[in-house]
């Protein structure tokens, strides 16, 4: 059974993050570069909240707001629902899933370790059903003795 830590550790240490003082269109920017999803709002050294293509997209575009004049702050979710390490893969996808949400802090003793996304956990669920049939594939075919 895979963990959150198992993530992490196969994602670069950097996790992008940007100021609630910044535009959304900066947000916007940033993610384009990294091909990413979602941004985590740094204010100084303190997490205070999650921007994502979704927030953009509900909050921005459909109110007839612009993400040039809007600032992250206005539309970063700050509910955030997060996981510790030692949370499992499968404890992750329930929450994604139940609670509809596509990324999640991973915070450890109240410290930020970094963020996953609903891709991370999928990759990881069928990585571990991809070895799960490698493994009973090699005991069927005789390869263990």
């Amino acid at each position: 059974m895979s963990h959150v830590r198992d993530i992490l550790d196969g994602k670069p240490e950097k996790v992008h993050s940007i100021s609630p003082d910044a535009t959304v269109l900066d947000a916007l920017k940033l993610m384009s570069e990294r091909e990413i999803g979602a941004l985590i709002v740094m204010d100084g050294k303190k997490v205070a909240g999650v921007i994502s293509e979704r927030d953009y997209a509900r909050k921005i575009i459909l109110q007839g707001k612009t993400s040039k004049d809007t600032l992250v702050k206005e539309v970063m979710s700050t509910n955030l629902y997060h996981v510790k390490p030692e949370n499992t893969v499968e404890e992750c996808m329930v929450l994604m899933t139940g609670k509809h949400v596509r990324h999640l802090p991973v915070f450890d003793k109240g410290k930020f370790m970094g963020i996953i996304s609903i891709g991370d956990v999928v990759k990881s669920i069928i990585s571990h059903k991809e070895f799960l049939i490698d493994q009973l594939s090699n005991y069927i075919s005789g390869g263990y003795s």
